[in-house]
């Protein structure tokens, strides 16, 4: 699997970007762009902005931007500095607008060059059917490279965010597991009879108690102890919750 370290886009992509951005500044006029060698800051420009895109704790990703074309009807006028910037309410991953605003020139103007950011790296992928509402196993799905940015959910790239975790619609052959496609499952009802742990400093007391509310793996229940004593704590498997003291 191919993992680059260093987000950035490729030299091909930013020619391609440089490219659209110099007609920009010379459309209107019959004189040659300007000289101003835009490479280097808009190189700097695009690493750093790619790589705040990046969601956090991530593994490195293979990042590709494809580039799309500025309105043909455009007329611009001369410009000696574009600036680059994303626009409110967007941000450089999937489909999405890179903003250029003239900074230098006769009048100020800005506009939208449309854009995809594919971010690919390892995640899991379904092999099989797997119905709704079916608790996954390991065995449903397999490690695979895939483009996180391709679908605004998170992707779910460790074992332990979606192992026995149930699914919240069908899922085919090849569908990422994303955060929106998995729930953590529910483990026990109201009513049922759990074992709390109760840990602290150098000691561990383990006893039984009645749940109150439906026990979700990960999340917190109450219970009530043998004492009458109401506890909150986390639901840790099956049938325990754990109390830290």
């Amino acid at each position: 699997m191919s993992r680059q370290p260093t987000p950035c886009l490729s030299g091909a992509s930013l020619a391609l970007l440089l490219a659209l951005l110099l007609p920009v500044a010379a459309q209107g006029q019959s004189t040659a762009a300007p000289s101003l060698d835009w490479r280097e800051p808009t190189q700097r420009w695009l690493d750093t902005a790619l790589s705040h895109a990046l969601p956090a704790g991530a593994a490195p990703l293979r990042l590709e931007v494809v580039l799309g074309e500025l309105d043909s009807r455009l007329r611009l006028a001369p410009c000696s500095k574009v600036e680059p910037f994303v626009p409110p309410g967007a941000r450089l991953w999937g489909k999405t607008r890179l903003g250029l605003r003239c900074v230098e020139g006769s009048s100020k103007w800005s506009v939208f060059l449309p854009l995809t950011v594919k971010a690919f790296g390892p995640a899991w992928v379904i092999r099989g059917d797997v119905a709704s509402g079916a608790v996954l196993t390991q065995t449903d799905a397999v490690e695979a490279e895939v483009d996180w940015a391709e679908d605004a959910s998170p992707v779910v790239a460790k074992l332990a965010g979606w192992e026995g975790y149930t699914a919240t619609r069908a899922l085919s052959t090849g569908q990422v597991l994303r955060q929106s496609v998995v729930k953590p499952a529910q483990v026990f009802q109201a009513g049922a009879q759990v074992r709390v742990v109760a840990r602290g400093y150098g000691f561990q007391v383990v006893s039984d108690a009645q749940a109150l509310s439906a026990g979700v793996i990960g999340q917190v229940a109450r219970v009530r102890m043998d004492n009458g004593r109401i506890m909150t704590g986390l639901v840790t498997d099956g049938r325990t919750v754990s109390l830290d003291i």
